[in-house]
């Protein structure tokens, strides 16, 4: 076993948990550490794919490639369309029912924050999937900062708030959009107004169609959500 994944369980960083299974636990493959999510996007989310089982890394256990595979040999998705996919973290395996932590991303190639062709839709989408699973109250979409995460595919994680989330994020001066379309635009007036390059954004809302927007230097699932079961 290699070094890095005999220290698996010492990394606790938002979205090294993932990295590290896929690595240690996934097919032989070859790819990039920090492309993992994107061949899980490309190769595994459609088992409609031609040569699919061979190609997946980490094959859907409803895909007819044999044998159930354990959960962090596998994908689960929990939602597909032609724009986005939202599939489960691998971090939930292992972890009570109740505990709930998934994935969006577009199906497209866009790596992250930064990234200009990051798009307005994917909010909806992973809000819509979101409140099937989570109560809404309690319900949290966030992208880190370029420099808090180790994929570089844009993925919206989908997580309930700490108990204190709520709390905390009102000492961050959030905006309010009344539409998800346009947390991007209202991310980046926000990060300007705080002199920020590189920032991370949380959802949550604040009343029927009506959403917070907070924009932070630091990882917001690391601050503000329960990203992983006791």
């Amino acid at each position: 076993m290699s070094l890095l994944c005999s220290t698996q369980s010492k990394i606790t960083s938002s979205g090294i948990a993932l990295l590290l299974a896929w690595l240690c636990h996934g097919s032989a493959l070859a790819v990039e550490r920090s492309d993992i999510l994107l061949d899980i996007v490309n190769h595994c989310v459609d088992p409609a794919q031609a040569n699919y089982c061979t190609q997946c890394r980490a094959p859907r256990n409803d895909a007819a490639c044999g044998a159930p595979l354990d959960c962090k040999k596998s994908t689960e998705v929990w939602a597909l369309n032609a724009s986005y996919t939202a599939i489960r973290d691998i971090k939930m395996c292992g972890c009570p029912a109740s505990f709930v932590h998934g994935l969006a991303l577009p199906i497209s190639t866009v790596r992250g924050v930064e990234d200009p062709r990051r798009p307005d839709g994917i909010w909806q989408f992973a809000w819509d999937v979101a409140t099937s699973r989570i109560e809404t109250e309690a319900l949290a979409l966030v992208v880190n900062p370029q420099f808090h995460r180790s994929q570089n595919q844009l993925h919206v994680h989908l997580l309930r708030l700490s108990k204190d989330g709520r709390q905390q994020l009102a000492k961050h001066l959030p905006s309010y959009v009344s539409s998800l379309d346009q947390v991007w635009t209202s991310a980046t007036q926000s990060a300007a107004a705080k002199g920020l390059a590189d920032y991370g954004v949380l959802v949550a809302q604040r009343g029927p169609k009506d959403y917070l927007v907070v924009v932070t230097a630091e990882s917001p699932e690391d601050a503000f959500t329960e990203w992983r079961c006791k």
